[in-house]
């Protein structure tokens, strides 16, 4: 929003009424506007209607996970899908069905998986793919929702469970091994920026687990960051992403070395991932994908000079309220995590060994001292 407004253009906020109090860039906004529910679509269409009297919108930009099906649906609604993504391109960047789907057109290796549609197609999965499985929800975002089987009857008595909400579903064999994120930005189809990072214990172990959540920057010397990049690249220009961020995630299997696409999406990563970006590459995902935006019909667009640094981040949901983190005062410190019950930081240093270093070091503490855990959701709040 702030690099919008320092671009000269007129940015408007649609929100929702519960969150009109969180501490939005009002300075860099031209209005707020809040409806009762993104879920009502036709309320929603109509309320945008309303404003469209008085004013014509350029672009329709989608800020996180939740928001990419509205903003595809706002577009197709009023014919914008020339500067976006409609329903169907949006789909393979939410929906975890289309994307295994598309993902196995264009030659991506994935784990075997399985809509939970027909039975039989089912029974046939579980015979030929031996377990632990997954079974996920197709639209969730993180961790939120997936659940961990052992047994066949186990993945039946999931399934029933779900009762009327099995199609929105999955079941995917589970791959252990480690997990890598690509953060990437496109320009006109084409990816022009992609740093890979490596979480320090998958995602799925952390939400359910209750650990400590830790990702860096990999080695760029390693022979896994250039498939990585070759792999990202294929996908999201295989994909459609088209114009924007995007934060990917790969599984490096144990069982065979070899890389398995888990999962993708329009936005930017979250729990300071473009922090970290920033401080290693001097690449502000959220600011360069404002310019890109712009960039679509009006001048060019060129990277800004890169950085060869590495960072890191860790974060923990922490027992203390406003948790005292003097303790931690290392020079590699840059950003200190300010959120109610939580504790983390940001950290860079010139070499991957140092990053290392603290964040095992960290992760050590913060789990010793402050660490606390909340049962893992089945859903996550919009």
């Amino acid at each position: 929003m702030e690099r919008l407004h320092a671009e000269g253009c007129e940015v408007y906020l649609l929100t929702i009424e519960e969150k009109l109090t969180e501490p939005w860039a009002r300075h860099a906004l031209t209005d707020v506007y809040a409806v009762k529910s993104f879920h009502d679509r036709r309320g929603l269409a109509n309320a945008v209607a309303y404003l469209f009297r008085g004013k014509k919108f350029d672009r329709i930009v989608a800020l996180d996970d939740f928001d990419i099906e509205v903003g595809a649906f706002l577009r197709e609604h009023f014919r914008m899908t020339d500067t976006g993504h409609g329903d169907s391109t949006a789909r393979l960047f939410r929906d975890k069905l289309a994307m295994r789907v598309r993902a196995r057109e264009i030659g991506v290796r994935i784990p075997d998986f399985c809509p939970i549609f027909n039975y039989d197609d089912v029974r046939a999965f579980l015979a030929r793919v031996p377990g632990p499985w997954l079974v996920k929800p197709r639209s969730e975002a993180s961790a939120a929702g997936i659940r961990k089987v052992q047994t066949a009857d186990d993945v039946w008595r999931r399934i029933d469970e779900l009762g009327d909400e099995q199609s929105f579903y999955l079941i995917e064999q589970m791959v252990p091994g480690d997990l890598f994120h690509v953060d990437s930005l496109c320009r006109n189809g084409s990816v022009i920026f992609a740093e890979v990072n490596a979480y320090h214990t998958p995602l799925l172990d952390v939400y359910q687990g209750g650990g400590v959540y830790a990702t860096r920057t990999h080695p760029r010397t390693s022979p896994d960051v250039a498939e990585l990049r070759r792999i990202n690249k294929h996908l999201l220009e295989g994909f459609g992403l088209g114009w924007g961020a995007s934060h990917t995630e790969f599984m490096k299997a144990k069982a065979d070395g070899q890389f398995y696409f888990i999962e993708t999406s329009a936005r930017v990563g979250g729990a300071n991932t473009a922090d970290m970006v920033e401080v290693a590459t001097g690449v502000n995902l959220w600011g360069e994908w404002a310019k890109l935006e712009i960039c679509r019909t009006h001048g060019e667009y060129s990277l800004p000079p890169l950085k060869q640094r590495y960072g890191g981040v860790t974060i923990s949901l922490s027992r203390f309220e406003r948790p005292d983190t003097s303790p931690f005062s290392d020079p590699e410190i840059v950003q200190r995590i300010e959120l109610k019950n939580h504790i983390g930081f940001v950290l860079a240093a010139d070499t991957p060994e140092r990053v290392r270093e603290v964040l095992d070091d960290y992760m050590r503490r913060i789990a010793r001292d402050y660490h606390a855990a909340l049962p893992a959701a089945d859903k996550v709040s919009h």
